[in-house]
């Protein structure tokens, strides 16, 4: 039962009627980049299918939406800009609902939702979408162009262009995470992925992508629909683990099994006033409470949702304690237990339906997804779960984490519980 109750410890600012609240959070099966159900889909149509349900699924007319706003990473700017404008014409959008992309690395996805669930808050416009997109089969991770001989002359601009997996193998090093905790949690994650979608919880927030795959030797064009995520392992065991290969270091921890999958996928999370959702009857899937972006050491860029996740949580006027449930994206196994163990967060809570060591990490979208998964979750769990908190460490050292509560459980009550100041912010990170 949420120990926050009808008296959680936070106090709403604004009236009831202006919460921000979402009415409908999809996203595409995610497939292994190169050669999963998406090597041959084009990255626009990978975004039209989640825009178009967001908005069929609810009756909205789509000249209502004030703006769309797609998170994306690997892709240069202004072709993605370009490809998602496209895809709102796929998705039936007419030409004066405006789009544009935003980047903050693994956390693009949720900012996007934040950028949203923010202007719908200052008044800018009613009705908006916070997405995801990307496909790291057609924009593969790397660095373009020469890099600035300034950077040698400070270390944390050095760090910034650490690779992911060195800063992972910092994590596991500096705060004794084991070969063997680190492949148990990625055990873990395919065993709770797989009884997922073996139950059908997952058909809630997968829309079935109707695409292409061509025979590399043939060149034969198969039509398929894809509607079950490609990369998870139902049978990955610690024995199997055991015998990968660390890929970043010699002597290291971090391997392609204990560490996010490299994906193509896109999500959509559609966001109204509430007194607008209400009017028009749509039933709330969750209310949008508040969001924080906090920098950390780039070193160690994995422990920013130790940071990240105490200051959402402060700032909705809640206690950890107060959350029920928890999607903290799995970049590497070490910084997601290193995060696990610094907040001493229940994992019964965290990521029930598996992460991104199994369902994957495509870095654009995954915010949109975690937000997607996490409300549906949510919604089935009912009564008992009232506050959910998505989070995930972001490249060049940063976190971010957003604070949502489920859609049935928001009423006019205020609480009278005072919060005192937390010192729940790491040390670790500075």
């Amino acid at each position: 039962m949420c120990s926050a109750g009808d008296s959680a410890a936070y106090h709403r600012s604004s009236t009831f009627g202006d919460d921000v609240v979402i009415v409908a959070a999809y996203r595409t099966p995610l497939c292994k980049s190169k050669r999963g159900g998406f090597k041959d889909t084009y990255a626009d149509d990978l975004l039209a299918p989640v825009l178009r349900a967001v908005i069929e699924k609810t009756n909205v007319n789509p000249s209502e939406v004030g703006d769309i706003v797609v998170g994306s990473v690997l892709a240069p700017g202004s072709q993605r800009a370009m490809e998602c404008r496209i895809a709102a014409f796929y998705a039936g959008f007419p030409d004066t609902v405006p789009v544009r992309t935003v980047n903050r690395q693994c956390s693009s996805g949720l900012q996007a939702v934040a950028d949203v669930a923010a202007a719908i808050k200052a008044g800018f416009y009613d009705i908006g979408i916070g997405a995801g997109l990307e496909s790291m089969t057609t924009n593969p991770m790397a660095f373009d162009g020469s890099v600035n001989p300034r950077v040698k002359t400070m270390a944390q601009a050095q760090d910034c262009l650490l690779p992911m997996g060195i800063t992972s193998e910092n994590v596991a090093h500096r705060f004794s995470v084991t070969r063997q905790e680190q492949d148990q949690a990625a055990v873990e994650s395919h065993r709770k992925a797989a009884a997922a979608t073996a139950s059908g919880k997952l058909k809630d927030e997968i829309i079935p992508v109707k695409t292409k795959i061509i025979d590399p030797k043939s060149g034969d064009e198969k039509e398929v629909t894809i509607s079950v995520d490609d990369g998870i392992r139902p049978n990955a065991s610690l024995a199997d683990l055991g015998k990968l290969k660390p890929v970043f270091k010699k002597d290291g921890t971090t391997t392609a099994g204990n560490s996010s999958q490299v994906s193509d996928g896109a999500g959509a999370v559609l966001l109204m006033k509430k007194s607008v959702a209400l009017q028009k009857g749509l039933p709330i899937l969750g209310v949008f409470r508040t969001f924080a972006a906090v920098g950390v050491d780039p070193a160690i860029m994995g422990v920013g949702p130790a940071v990240a996740i105490p200051a959402a949580v402060k700032s909705a006027g809640l206690e950890l304690e107060d959350i029920d449930l928890f999607e903290i994206n799995e970049a590497f196994a070490s910084q997601f237990l290193y995060c696990r163990k610094k907040l001493e967060l229940d994992p019964e809570k965290i990521n029930v339906n598996g992460g991104a060591m199994a369902i994957g990490h495509p870095l654009g979208a995954t915010g949109a997804r975690c937000v997607a998964t996490l409300l549906h979750e949510m919604k089935r769990r009912g009564k008992d779960c009232r506050f959910g908190v998505v989070s995930m460490c972001i490249g060049t050292g940063m976190g971010a984490a957003a604070v949502f509560e489920r859609g049935d459980s928001c009423d006019e009550l205020c609480n009278t519980r005072t919060v005192e100041d937390h010192n729940f912010l790491s040390k670790d990170a500075r």
